[in-house]
């Protein structure tokens, strides 16, 4: 169902990418953003709902959507493709298990198994990895890596001072879609949802640079990131919807 052609034109690709290509491509062209159930409007997960707002109108999204057009995109392509939901552990309280509220992607191709993910914001991967532990990634500077606790795989990052941090953490069980639609109603309409009562635009650059607008710490900051350090800058609320269109490439009014 999904304009193929349209979508690698969004992305900056044509022809038939691989795997890496387009995820890479993605991950650098569509950002990530919740302007939508920020301002009360839900998040349809409708294909057709997809491919308008994050191709047509050149939106972002977050994982949700994210994820499930490059699982249409690659589909289209030929791959084989299942759905995980996992548990968000960066920023948690350790022990304390959050819902179900991340899209990751399982992918079949080429006869490997593959970890996909262009949905996690700031901290995504930028190209795939095999699927399960299987060492270190290096990607443009960022570590990653897949460990097992328990049932679960986790996938890690690995911080400027060398720790590896926790992103999330889920069950290596693929989930109908249904399970899908109930996660993304919850996070984008439950009262208590960071995606509903927050901001986060991020977007990552092909040089591994990193940048986001937030108020989730509590204040509204501006961060940009590479693996070498961090700059954090406070925004006033007025300056947020010139930051969004002159950074992000988003519409304004969208704020």
């Amino acid at each position: 169902m999904l304009d193929l052609d349209a979508y690698l034109a969004r992305v900056g690709l044509g022809g038939r990418p691989s795997l890496t290509e387009l995820h890479r491509a993605h991950v650098t062209a569509i950002p990530f953003e919740n302007l939508d159930p920020r301002r009360g409007v839900p998040v349809s997960l409708e294909p057709e709902d997809l491919e308008r707002k994050l191709v047509t109108e050149r939106r972002g999204g977050y994982c949700f959507e994210q994820n499930l057009l490059l699982k249409a995109g690659l589909e289209t392509l030929g791959a084989d493709v299942a759905v995980y939901l996992a548990r968000v552990r960066m920023g948690g309280v350790p022990g304390t298990p959050r819902p179900r509220t991340h899209l990751v992607l399982g992918v079949t191709d080429g006869g490997a198994r593959w970890h996909a993910d262009v949905g996690f914001g700031n901290g995504t991967l930028l190209e795939p990895i095999p699927f399960g532990p299987a060492g270190e990634h290096e990607q443009s500077g960022w570590r990653f890596r897949v460990v097992e606790d328990g049932p679960e795989l986790v996938l890690q990052s690995a911080a400027v001072d060398g720790e590896w941090v926790d992103l999330y953490g889920f069950i290596p069980e693929p989930v109908p879609l249904i399970d899908v639609v109930t996660s993304n109603w919850y996070t984008c309409t439950h009262p208590r949802s960071p995606f509903v009562t927050g901001l986060i635009v991020s977007a990552q650059r092909p040089d591994g640079e990193r940048m986001s607008l937030s108020d989730w710490s509590g204040e509204l900051m501006f961060t940009e990131e590479t693996p070498g350090g961090t700059t954090v800058s406070a925004v006033e609320p007025d300056e947020a919807p010139q930051i969004i269109a002159d950074r992000f490439g988003l519409e304004a009014t969208l704020v």
